[in-house]
């Protein structure tokens, strides 16, 4: 209860922690270890940078089914491409019935440290299934989708939903991290040579990172029977992250005995959100559906 009070005074209070109209702040103060000292930075394109304070923005359909997805840009932990990933796909679940998220969280070269964005993405996760009897959601349906390095943000908190990543600050704090299930677009996942060469893994590790450094970040070394089912999707002329992200976390979670569905598409490189129409990217969002349905997290189409 003392979280939801801050959340509230805070959330009609925007403009003191630099968050937009209607955004449900996560943290009832100051974030653990710090943040941008601010303003926040947002591109004519949706690009963000700076984020003082971390936060949701909700999409809810007007007839929800009752599935949530929290949904979290890439941008190599640089920058956060709101504009072309999360915004987009958020439209097209509210369109579904599906009530959308998207998550601005911190970076880690902008005053939160390395752990700031897993700190985010777990705490997110904890907010929406602490209030999804308000916000019409079924707390076992909740899931969550990344896409590049916010794939790799999702696989994490994915794979060590119960790690201590800050101090509790109360009950919700207590409730699961979990996501139900994880949908990871053209990811960044392993930080181990030789595929280690994307930003984000410069971003979190610098140049020459300590061994023990590459492991403990490195999603697919951290599958285990727990890990939710995932959905994976990638294109195999992905220039910026080589499609082995996706077939040794494949392979990790196999291994595991974790439901595992993998599209690897010809050609469609990276970056492409919803995808180009008439791209072979473009049929991420019909297959997710399919998954959904297949495994009942959705109802079937009438007929």
């Amino acid at each position: 209860m003392q979280r939801l009070l801050l959340l509230f005074l805070i959330c009609i209070n925007l403009h003191a922690v630099a968050a937009p109209p209607g955004a449900i702040v996560l943290w009832p103060g100051a974030p653990p270890g710090g943040a941008a000292p601010g303003p926040q930075r947002d591109s004519a394109k949706g690009s963000i940078t700076q984020v003082e304070q971390p936060y949701l923005i909700a999409h809810r359909p007007a007839q929800p089914n009752g599935i949530a997805m929290l949904l979290v840009s890439g941008g190599g932990y640089a920058h956060i491409e709101a504009g072309k990933e999360s915004g987009p796909t958020a439209r097209w679940l509210q369109a579904q019935g599906i009530t959308a998220f998207e998550l601005v969280y911190r970076l880690p070269q902008e005053g939160g440290g390395v752990s700031a964005p897993f700190q985010d993405g777990q705490c997110a996760m904890r907010v929406i299934r602490a209030r999804a009897a308000e916000w019409g959601i079924d707390p076992a349906r909740i899931g969550m989708l990344g896409f590049s390095a916010g794939a790799h943000l999702t696989g994490m908190t994915a794979v060590q939903a119960d790690a201590a990543r800050y101090a509790p600050v109360d009950a919700v704090d207590a409730v699961s991290a979990r996501p139900d299930f994880a949908v990871l677009l053209y990811p960044v996942l392993t930080m181990q040579a030789p595929f280690d060469t994307t930003h984000a893994k410069k971003q979190l590790l610098g140049r020459r990172p300590a061994q023990a450094a590459r492991d403990a970040l490195s999603v697919e070394l951290h599958v285990d029977a727990r890990t939710p089912p995932m959905f994976i999707a990638q294109a195999l002329d992905d220039p910026i992250a080589p499609p082995e992200n996706s077939r040794l976390m494949a392979a990790a979670l196999r291994r595991a005995g974790v439901p595992v569905e993998v599209h690897l598409f010809q050609h469609g490189g990276h970056g492409w959100g919803l995808g180009k129409p008439g791209s072979e990217p473009a049929a991420w969002p019909r297959l997710l559906l399919a998954w959904l349905q297949a495994h009942g997290w959705m109802a079937q189409p009438a007929g």
